[in-house]
């Protein structure tokens, strides 16, 4: 079977916010561009990532007073991978981390994204060929 790498799959453009951000201005981003995470950046860094999962936990767990931003609740530990992996690599790294996006980092900028449905969606196409 022929091997598919991160840049015949990632979604590209991905949806980015700064680390002052307020939290509700990324939830609106999340709901508008219909994603399920945000990149979050630092300048041209990579700082985190926040996912409609981490916004559930939020309302859960503390609730969010309408100054928080998405600083306080990113993750920086941030899983990434670049587009000449094997996409069975990083699918691999989603199941061993319980992840479901991991954005595509080129020369230190991030230049998409890689999600459990770009994966769902490859799946589907490839089955029904």
């Amino acid at each position: 079977m022929h091997e598919m790498y991160v840049d015949q799959l990632m979604s590209r453009p991905l949806e980015t916010v700064a680390v002052d951000t307020p939290v509700i201005e990324a939830a609106g981003t999340l709901i508008a561009q219909d994603v399920g995470a945000v990149v979050v950046d630092d300048g041209d860094q990579l700082a985190g990532i926040l996912t409609a999962t981490d916004f559930v936990r939020m309302v859960r767990d503390e609730g969010v007073s309408s100054d928080a931003t998405v600083g306080e609740f990113m993750h920086e530990d941030v899983v990434t991978t670049t587009r000449s992996r094997p996409v069975s690599e990083v699918a691999a790294k989603m199941l061993d981390h319980g992840i479901h996006h991991v954005p595509v980092v080129d020369d230190g900028e991030v230049v998409g994204i890689i999600t459990t449905m770009d994966l769902t969606a490859h799946l589907s196409r490839s089955l029904s060929a």
